[in-house]
């Protein structure tokens, strides 16, 4: 009995003290190819075995063999999105399910999963999801109701040699620029509307001789406000490994990666902002391996050709250039339980108007892009296994970068006296802005399994930049911080989650508006100083498995009711609690 007790003791406790975000997203286990930045193997040139015999893999289409993953998710705070916190029945949850829920703040949920396996292994699917809010109707005059919805259909084909995946999917993301905290406009039209399209491709080889893998991403964006985005990657991986050095026991992995990207951007409003990048890449890498232990030594090499333009500038601004990065790792196992490693890495990132939108979805539909440059980043640290109950990860790193991007907040784009403004024209919209600087970081994991039937894991990430021009970086914590944990109970028929998540206080600029003279106009004065507050952030679920094919299930977000802040202006929700019923078969 104290095997039940104790864990939910330890629950109830950390309700009290933690508090979580203001909307979540349910995801079920979807035999699809995932985002390509939840499966990418571990990006070093150490071997990873796959053995995927086509029957066997058949079984489970998307869980890869990755090397030394890290022990905690990527949960990050959104208006309307986060980490899916649903609990899962491991073993016995069915592929093919539809969702319902509802819960206060209008909200409402929707999932659906079908798939069906053909002849020759050919598996194919649809997979939708929605979830809407009607907002914080008390906190603000204006309206301030989200919603996002996904619908898409894959392929999955098991061959001799490998798997071929194929997946479509439809995106649309419903917005309001809500922010508005220098003004009283009262009921004004806030609208921004994302529409975006993906279709990805993915060939994995079962071996890891010669061509290991091939992948192909694309995607085409669409905004409210005219705003446009293509872009398509190429990535092939080639490899040999295994390859035995002497009498010595050494392996020797090779491997090369060969990419190539090309994203245009073009914007249709106030500054008219436009850029193309055409990016190519070779990630050469050699692995000598012994054990438990190797070393790792390589060089990424990347060819860009920039091209940016727009209202302001007298003629378009071109720019090719060459870049060399260090790539190298170590590790010494000097048992399971101590693994010392360190390296030193660095690279090249495309910064998209998509990407941007994934950090901060309420940035001005029209941004001046330009890639972030990583010069060397160099990291240390030590990693273990104990006694299969104990996993840990703790490391610290220093690097240098150039143009490391941020956002800043706008003021009004005019200072005509009238609240009948565009949407984006009220101190409520973002701007990417780009520095030059260092980086300090340190980081740790853990995961403890105390009981069978209970998972408990923690994270902590400290990031400091010391900036070239800006005394402080915009809109970034110096600390996150989660907790996690999962219990089960009545043999697998309950399952208890737990999630809280931590932010330090971000600096930020903002501004005060008064309106002067006769006729007035606005003046505003900028803050360079302004500080939006940390938060505490707890979530708890629940799901009971009525019938193998029948659950249901409740969850609870930002349990202590605190309507912090995201973004300067951009209250969350407050305690939610949504509950719904799940349908397998």
């Amino acid at each position: 009995m104290m095997k039940y007790i104790l864990p939910i003791i330890f629950l109830g406790m950390s309700s009290v003290a933690f508090s979580q975000i203001k909307e979540e997203k349910l995801i079920l286990n979807k035999k699809r190819e995932p985002e390509v930045k939840k499966i990418e193997k571990k990006k070093t040139s150490v071997e990873t075995i796959k053995n995927y015999p086509p029957e066997e893999k058949s079984q489970n289409p998307v869980k890869y063999t990755i090397t030394d993953v890290p022990a905690v998710s990527d949960f990050k705070t959104s208006t309307i999105q986060g980490q899916d916190v649903t609990p899962k029945f491991d073993g016995t949850a069915q592929n093919n399910y539809i969702q319902f829920g509802m819960g206060n703040y209008g909200k409402i949920l929707g999932d659906m999963n079908i798939s069906k396996t053909l002849e020759n292994k050919l598996e194919v699917g649809v997979d939708a999801h929605f979830l809407s809010t009607l907002g914080l109707k008390k906190e603000y005059a204006w309206d301030s109701k989200q919603s996002a919805a996904t619908i898409g259909a894959f392929l999955n084909s098991y061959g001799e040699k490998g798997k071929f995946n194929l997946n479509a999917e439809y995106g649309l993301n419903n917005n309001n620029y809500y922010g508005i905290y220098a003004l009283e406009p009262g009921d004004v039209d806030l609208d921004q509307r994302v529409n975006q399209f993906k279709v990805n491709g993915y060939y994995d080889f079962y071996s890891n001789e010669i061509l290991n893998d091939v992948r192909v991403k694309s995607s085409f964006l669409k905004d409210h406000f005219e705003a446009q985005e293509n872009q398509v990657s190429i990535l092939a991986n080639l490899s040999k490994h295994g390859v035995e050095v002497g009498s010595s026991g050494i392996a020797l992995n090779a491997d090369l990666g060969v990419g190539l990207e090309t994203v245009k951007s073009e914007f249709d409003i106030r500054d008219k902002n436009s850029s193309n990048f055409f990016n190519t890449s070779l990630t050469p890498k050699v692995t000598f391996r012994k054990g438990d232990s190797y070393l790792m030594v390589g060089s990424s090499f990347s060819f860009l050709n920039a091209k940016n333009n727009n209202a302001l500038m007298a003629e378009q601004m071109k720019n090719s250039k060459t870049y060399w990065f260090p790539q190298a790792e170590f590790q010494f196992a000097a048992a399971k339980e101590f693994k010392f490693y360190g390296g030193v890495d660095g690279g090249l990132k495309l910064n998209t108007y998509s990407d941007l939108l994934q950090q901060n979805p309420f940035i001005l539909s029209d941004q001046y892009l330009k890639p972030t440059e990583t010069k060397y980043h160099f990291y240390v640290g030590l990693r273990g296994d104990i006694d299969e109950t104990f996993k840990y990860d703790f490391s610290a790193g220093y690097g240098k970068m150039r143009d490391i991007m941020f956002f800043k907040a706008n003021s009004l784009f005019d200072d005509t006296y009238t609240l009948n403004r565009s949407a984006y024209n009220y101190a409520n919209t973002f701007s990417a802005i780009y520095d030059d600087g260092n980086v300090s970081d340190i980081k740790g994991s853990v995961q403890y399994f105390p009981l069978e039937n209970l998972i408990l894991d923690a994270e902590v990430k400290f990031t400091k930049f010391d900036l070239k021009n800006y005394e402080n970086i915009y809109n970034v914590p110096l600390l996150n911080a989660s907790i996690g944990a999962k219990y089960t109970m009545l043999d697998k028929k309950i399952l208890l989650g737990f999630k809280g998540i931590f932010a330090s206080d971000r600096t930020t600029n903002s501004f005060a508006i008064e309106g002067i003279g006769s006729p007035a106009l606005y003046q505003s004065t900028e803050n360079t100083d302004d500080k939006v507050g940390g938060y505490a952030d707890l979530n708890l679920s629940a799901e009971y498995k009525i019938h193998k094919n029948f659950s249901i299930f409740a969850i609870g977000n930002n349990l202590l009711n605190s309507n912090y802040q995201t973004y300067k202006g951009y209250k969350v929700l407050g305690a939610q609690i949504l509950g719904g019923v799940k349908i397998t078969f």
